[in-house]
């Protein structure tokens, strides 16, 4: 399996794209995810941001990601889908990703629904709005032979029933899921449960652990976590994470595994990754190097 992490870990600390990938070079990490912006964004311009605006040209770019060894598992496109602005902004955004991600050699980009119920619409609506959406998607990721993941994070994705019924929205082998640990155990499921239901369709993996004290006071009244304030390891849900990957290893999983974490400028990724690498070893499972 591939180790990889989301630069959003760096968020707080106000770094640049480059600084990530300086990162990844210095403790061998091959593998990295990011947002992508759509426009210009005034913080992102003076370098204090991690992630990339779709104005950056690929190609251009992915000569810079050569020069230190790394290289894109997915990109994040993850404009919520459900509510009325999911074909106004949401398609647009996501079907330019996808041909972004095409030429940079990126093989997935993310997407989700809302946090909430959409406001206005009931979720037969919803689901329908979602399913035309994903159906326009579709046809540009087939094109571009790109894969479109829907990230348990919201409302809808959370639900395993529903998350059942949009994995059903079309029969494309390039409609699959990212699994993510810590915002399906924040949602109140087993993420091992979830993943067992769904281990054929994953193509991609957040790893995130959650923090006792943050289980305790929202787990099953939230359905995401932004950004996940424990190193893997850490909190409530290590076991769970364990399983999971003994699940991907039965499965022949062999794409990436993308931490998710607060960074701290460092430290708690540091930690995380260090903790990865040993329960992959634990459980006989090498690192694609």
């Amino acid at each position: 399996m591939n180790i990889g992490f989301h630069t959003d870990a760096f968020n707080s600390a106000y770094w640049s794209f480059e600084k990530c990938l300086q990162w990844a070079q210095r403790h061998d990490v091959r593998w990295i995810e990011c947002g992508l912006i759509d426009g210009v964004s005034w913080i992102h311009g003076l370098g204090y941001q991690p992630h990339v605006a779709l104005y950056e040209d690929p190609l251009l770019l992915r000569r810079k990601l050569d020069q230190y060894g790394v290289r894109f598992s997915q990109v994040d496109a993850a404009f919520p889908l459900s509510g009325e602005d999911g074909p106004l902004r949401g398609v647009p955004y996501v079907m330019k990703a996808i041909a972004w991600a095409a030429q940079i050699g990126c093989p997935c980009v993310d997407t989700t629904d809302g946090l909430h119920a959409p406001e206005g619409l009931s979720d037969r609506e919803a689901l329908a709005l979602m399913q035309r959406s994903y159906r326009q998607i579709l046809r540009v990721a087939e094109a571009h032979q790109i894969f479109v993941n829907v990230e348990p994070h919201g409302y809808f994705t959370t639900n395993p029933d529903t998350m059942a019924e949009m994995l059903a929205f079309s029969d494309s082998p390039f409609l699959r899921m990212n699994m993510d640990t810590g915002n399906t155990f924040i949602a109140g499921r087993d993420p091992v449960q979830f993943l067992t239901q769904f281990l054929p369709r994953v193509s991609h993996v957040h790893v995130k652990d959650v923090s006792e004290s943050l289980a305790r006071a929202v787990r099953g009244g939230q359905t995401g976590i932004a950004v996940s304030h424990c190193p893997l390891g850490g909190g409530v849900n290590a076991d769970n994470i364990r399983q999971c990957l003994g699940l991907l290893r039965d499965a022949s999983y062999a794409g990436t595994l993308s931490i998710e974490c607060e960074g701290q400028g460092g430290p708690m990724i540091e930690q995380s990754l260090a903790w990865l690498r040993a329960t992959l070893k634990e459980l006989g499972i090498s690192e694609t190097t």
